[in-house]
């Protein structure tokens, strides 16, 4: 695994090993309200490592299929209707919150900030998303840039980040905000499109976006236990913002396809999606220093050629012949 460095620094920044602290933190017991793809993946490797885990779905029918992936866990209903009992806070360590907000709010911090401030756990994370920085034409943002969110949604996720930092502010709940890009992974990238025949090549040059590996999630929410600052908002992406056509040629590459046929965006946009449409509303170039700077950490997938390269691993058990492997140059 290659060493990561800060941009335009010249030199390298001392990062952590595979066998620090970041990835054997000392096991206790998380409560993850919601299990979405990236914090069922979370949640599996706690498992592996000796932690005890509880987690939360809105219905039965989820509940019994999270069941199936996440044996050894304690599983709650959490419909946003109403709170946990209080079993449920019994030795818990460690919380993530996933769950989206709505309109009035966020459903966890309205049925349970008493329980959190009684509750004194070491690490509270809040998941959010880099869609609240907006618009800005392509332009960089970190995490000192003012939110801009132009969609509804981005909108509550402003309120909620602030409510819950609020709660660290006024209650000393130890609250980490971590904002993510795009998620891709096993069984959640352009190889499953292209498989199932859905790809499509829409092109819109200059209009880039920022993605992260589930498993750098996992990797940069073990750091944030492990050493993070209380207050902090980290971004959660990788070093390489670009065009979605750049991803899909690289996996139709891998997969010894040929390249799908460009469709220039302006031609289909009336044929998208609400969903879709509001995908392509904004784009920006999102940074992650702060996780070198404050967490000494090293991607697993600095990169999204690394990524799908470890994605067909996993999903195939090998790389059939494609491009040379990407060479990590020294400082990013």
């Amino acid at each position: 695994m290659a060493t990561v460095a800060r941009r335009g620094t010249g030199c390298k920044r001392p990062a952590r090993d595979e066998e620090d602290e970041t990835m054997t933190a000392f096991p206790g017991h998380v409560l993850c309200f919601g299990l979405g793809y990236a914090a069922t993946r979370l949640a599996r490797g706690l498992l592996r490592d000796g932690w005890r885990v509880s987690g939360t779905s809105r219905s039965s029918d989820m509940q019994a299929a999270r069941a199936q992936v996440l044996p050894g866990a304690r599983l709650w209903r959490f419909d946003g209707q109403a709170p946990l009992p209080d079993e449920a806070w019994d030795g818990v360590t460690h919380v993530l919150i996933s769950v989206p907000p709505d309109a009035q709010g966020d459903p966890v911090l309205r049925h349970h900030a008493h329980a959190l401030v009684k509750q004194r756990p070491e690490w509270v994370g809040y998941f959010s998303t880099t869609g609240v920085y907006g618009d800005t034409g392509g332009g960089w943002v970190d995490e000192g840039s003012p939110p801009r969110p132009t969609q509804e949604r981005s909108r509550w996720r402003v309120a909620a980040e602030e409510a819950w930092l609020d709660l660290w502010r006024e209650a000393d709940v130890p609250v980490h905000v971590l904002r993510l890009a795009g998620i891709y992974g096993p069984g959640r990238s352009v190889f499953d499109q292209l498989r199932a025949g859905s790809a499509r090549r829409l092109t819109r040059p200059g209009h880039v976006f920022s993605r992260i590996h589930v498993d750098d999630i996992g990797l940069i929410v073990r750091a944030s236990m492990a050493d993070g600052d209380p207050g902090a908002i980290y971004n959660l992406c990788d070093d390489e913002p670009c065009e979605p056509s750049e991803v899909l040629d690289y996996a139709c590459q891998l997969l010894g396809r040929p390249l799908l046929p460009a469709e220039p965006f302006e031609s289909v946009a009336p044929s998208l999606s609400p969903m879709a449409l509001s995908f392509w509303a904004d784009h920006r170039r999102v940074q992650n220093e702060r996780l070198w700077d404050d967490l000494r950490l090293r991607l697993l997938y600095p990169t999204f050629r690394q990524g799908l390269e470890a994605i067909l691993r996993e999903e195939t058990g090998g790389v059939p012949p494609g491009p040379p492997p990407l060479r990590t140059p020294e400082c990013l």
